[in-house]
């Protein structure tokens, strides 16, 4: 099983293990009672961050996760309903997966960029990150404006990534990469019918796999938050 405090330790963890610098904030949100996370994270000391890019991570954590992680599809039956032998739920093994959203951030510093420039240079963001992003499921760049002196300036670049964990697998970590086609079942006995089986968990323990995969999206953090440093560095210098 699973806890809030585990997963935002195992990411910690990994960060201070890649040499990431962290800055947590912890809250509970009152209307959904979920615990929520964030974390903005940077490259070396922050007294150096003021031009350099950073990252924050977020995302939140309910009761329905535990059981999730505990249970599988099973832990979906467990919170909503009674089981019932005929629920679909215990014959799918697509649950919702832990969502960590990343929002990356870069301030231009005053520089004065085209409108071509910053195209091009968001269409490189994006190329650069998902080419160091081994986890991430989708990329977002864009461009934050201010208004000075009566004129819209670019002040921000941005990039949105979405990071989907596994929290459960039936197959326990062997099973994280396979082909979801080849998950273990099980035969209602009652049943002689060709029909698909109750999924079961073959003891997933995912606390196995977890501080593993924190350290694989931390490397990628770092790598993008390189890439971005970089790629600005060398098209601003270009352009001034």
């Amino acid at each position: 099983m699973l806890t809030y405090e585990e997963i935002t330790g195992y990411f910690l963890k990994a960060a201070a293990r890649l040499s990431l610098t962290t800055h947590p904030e912890y809250w509970m949100n009152s209307r959904s009672l979920e615990r929520e996370f964030a974390c903005t994270c940077h490259a070396g000391a922050c007294e150096e961050t003021e031009m350099r890019s950073a990252c924050t991570v977020s995302f939140s954590w309910g009761t329905l996760d535990t059981a999730l992680s505990l249970e599988g599809p099973i832990g979906v039956c467990d919170f909503f309903h009674e089981a019932d032998q005929d629920c679909p739920h215990l014959h799918t093994n697509a649950i919702p997966p832990l969502v960590l959203d990343l929002s990356y951030t870069l301030a231009l510093g005053g520089a004065s960029i085209s409108e071509e420039t910053l195209l091009s240079l968001t269409q490189m963001l994006k190329l650069r990150a998902s080419e160091h992003s081994s986890r991430t499921v989708e990329t977002r760049p864009g461009v934050s404006m201010t208004l000075q002196d009566n004129r819209l300036q670019p002040d921000l670049l941005t990039l949105q990534q979405r990071v989907e964990l596994p929290i459960w697998h039936p197959d326990g970590m062997r099973g994280l990469h396979d082909d979801p086609h080849s998950y273990s079942h099980r035969r209602r006995p009652e049943s002689d019918e060709d029909e698909e089986g109750e999924i079961i968990a073959d003891d997933p323990r995912p606390e196995e796999w977890l501080p593993k995969t924190m350290v694989e999206v931390c490397q990628d953090i770092l790598q993008v938050l390189e890439a971005l440093d970089a790629t600005i560095s060398h098209n601003i210098s270009d352009n001034v």
